[in-house]
């Protein structure tokens, strides 16, 4: 199966990943800390967030990591394979 799996397209999605988890917490913490907005780069679009914003940020964040948790399984030649729980 990791015939098949572009090694090069992964590492990069990887190291994309990282960057928005590092912008996405970089915001939250400035936020959490007392900041009325921060604006965040995303490497695609720049925008504003608000304190109101911080509970969609930190879901967002966990996605990421979860994210990441994927790729880098793929990278390593994790399979996904599940048993019946009976």
């Amino acid at each position: 199966m990791t015939d098949c799996i572009d090694v090069a397209w992964l590492d990069a999605r990887i190291t994309r990943t990282k960057q928005q988890i590092e912008e996405l917490e970089n915001a939250i913490d400035a936020l959490a800390g007392g900041a009325l907005s921060y604006s965040m780069d995303t490497g695609q679009t720049r925008q504003s967030v608000t304190r109101q914003q911080l509970g969609s940020l930190r879901l967002m964040l966990d996605s990421l990591y979860n994210r990441l948790s994927t790729l880098c399984a793929r990278r390593n030649g994790a399979s996904s394979y599940g048993t019946p729980g009976f």
